[in-house]
């Protein structure tokens, strides 16, 4: 007997395997930076953010230069470039940038609140349950507070990132002991 023309194949993926040290490094360095935006929000968060200035603006030049070696795509380089040179540039030059930036942030994820809230309810309405409501809900409220006053979530997205990385660096630095100890990890040692 012939076999079937298509054979159906579990797809495995390949589990990433980092060393330990990096994991607790990540977790370290997640910890401190956490402590730093609950503790200086305000120095904090423009320090972060003029560190993202310059990796736009440097990002604009790599972009604008990488055209004298491949010219496909020539268009959205320069535009990418442009636009990179041109939000470093304001980072560094407009004093309350960082505000600006985050502000803006906060209108994007109000407003990604409000869709994924309404996607949930979707949901909850074809059967997803009364948790699945409640949590779209909750999301559609928060969407529609970060966009009636997004100065005011800019202002406390700081505490919020600072807890989650805090929180997030611990379970980092848990995981990457856990790594150290573990037998089947061939990066332990």
């Amino acid at each position: 007997m012939e076999q079937a023309a298509t054979e159906y194949r579990a797809v495995e993926y390949e589990v990433l395997q980092v060393p330990w040290w990096l994991v607790v490094l990540e977790g370290i360095i997640s910890v401190i930076i956490g402590l730093f935006l609950l503790f200086s929000p305000v120095a904090t968060t423009i320090t972060l953010v003029q560190i993202l200035g310059i990796f736009w603006f440097l990002g604009g030049v790599i972009s604008i230069i990488s055209l004298l070696v491949d010219r496909e795509d020539m268009g959205w380089k320069l535009l990418s470039g442009v636009i990179g040179i041109l939000i470093g540039i304001v980072v560094f030059v407009y004093p309350y940038s960082p505000f600006v930036i985050l502000s803006l942030f906060v209108i994007i994820l109000g407003i990604l609140s409000i869709v994924y809230g309404a996607i949930r309810l979707f949901w909850a309405l074809k059967g997803g349950g009364i948790g699945v409501a409640i949590l779209g809900i909750l999301t559609i409220i928060l969407g529609i507070l970060l966009l009636v006053n997004p100065l005011a979530g800019a202002a406390i997205l700081p505490w919020i990132y600072g807890i989650f990385l805090v929180i997030g660096g611990i379970a980092a630095l848990i995981g990457g002991l856990k790594m150290k100890s573990g037998k089947n990890n061939p990066y332990a040692g």
